[in-house]
């Protein structure tokens, strides 16, 4: 009788449900540096992270967060919040000297006008090269973008003037 031979056990962060290995296979093949989102229940956080033998080096990063040190007294993971993260980050990857990259959403799939789109137009709005299907279709409205669906007041003018601080940079 032969013997069954036992079944293969994937990785451990694969089995986790952190890591899909044929994605970031594909995304490292490109050589470009990753635009890696993620979002928790309090802050979106976005790196420009750079493929190392070593392991992943981080050559940028943001959290939504430190948009309160600059004013912002709305929530840190709305669509408002997500787009000037990824200005934010944007300007600081284009300082370092970071000028196009790939981006990597992990496992989430992302939904069209949603926050990691906004995320991404904050990002291309920096000027951070990163590539992108229809813009029409994909991107929040710029209404949205600016929190006029929002039902906080003054948070239209808060935008605007964090905007103008995050371009300054």
């Amino acid at each position: 009788m032969a013997q069954r031979r036992p079944k293969p056990v994937p990785f451990r962060r694969r089995r986790d449900g952190r890591t899909d290995y044929k994605k970031r296979l594909s995304l490292l093949l490109s050589k470009k540096p990753r635009l890696v989102v993620r979002f928790t229940n309090l802050q979106v956080i976005g790196q420009i992270v750079k493929f190392n033998s070593t392991g992943d080096l981080i050559a940028a990063g943001i959290n939504s967060l430190s948009l309160q040190k600059m004013g912002w007294n709305n929530s840190c993971k709305n669509i408002p919040a997500a787009y000037l993260a990824g200005l934010m980050l944007g300007k600081k990857a284009l300082s370092k000297g970071q000028k196009e990259a790939v981006f990597d959403t992990g496992f989430k799939k992302p939904n069209n006008k949603g926050k990691l789109y906004a995320f991404l137009k904050g990002v291309l709005d920096s000027g951070l090269k990163v590539s992108h299907g229809d813009a029409e279709k994909i991107f929040p409205s710029a209404e949205r973008l600016r929190g006029e669906h929002l039902s906080s007041k003054g948070a239209v003018e808060k935008f605007n003037s964090i905007k103008q601080k995050i371009e300054r940079m």
